[in-house]
């Protein structure tokens, strides 16, 4: 089994800071709704059981995720809650680092609390995100569409927002 760092924080007295985003058009290789994909089932669904037997259990998430563009700030995970290192999830690729931080999503009047999702691109073979897209996992937000508007939540301990 991978070894992995799980920073212990209890959300009493953290910071949340928020900031605007706008919903983007991803790849569709996480969702697998993409044409072309080589996992059909997307690369969320054949993750998951890794990341349980590691500790991390994404199942109340939906298997995609929600790319948000905070543009032109960008973001660092300074202190993720959850990394983990060189996970072997698919047979026929490299292990991938990847890194989680709670996150709450705002759109409309709907709020979702999901993950940061973190592939480290010095780990991951393609589909690189520009450095103001934000890919969330999230429970299933209702209505919400490619151009809404949204508020991400981050915490200030775990994730730096920045304008470069």
């Amino acid at each position: 089994m991978v070894g992995y760092r799980q920073l212990l924080t209890a959300e009493k007295g953290q910071t949340w800071i928020y900031v605007p985003g706008q919903l983007q058009s991803g790849y569709g290789v996480a969702s697998g709704q993409a044409a072309t994909s080589p996992y059909p089932k997307g690369t969320i669904a054949l993750q998951t059981p890794h990341f349980r037997q590691l500790g991390l259990d994404l199942s109340p998430y939906y298997p995609g995720t929600l790319n948000i563009s905070i543009a032109p700030a960008q973001f660092q995970l300074s202190q993720p809650q959850w990394t983990f290192p060189m996970v072997h999830w698919y047979p026929r690729s490299c292990p991938e680092t990847f890194s989680f931080s709670p996150c709450r999503v705002i759109y409309s009047d709907h709020q979702a609390t999901g993950l940061i999702y973190y592939p480290h691109p010095e780990t991951k073979p393609d589909h690189f995100q520009d450095p103001s897209i934000v890919e969330v996992l999230a429970p299933y937000i209702p209505q919400i569409e490619i151009g809404s508007i949204v508020r991400l939540g981050v915490l200030s301990s775990q994730v730096e927002i920045f304008q470069p």
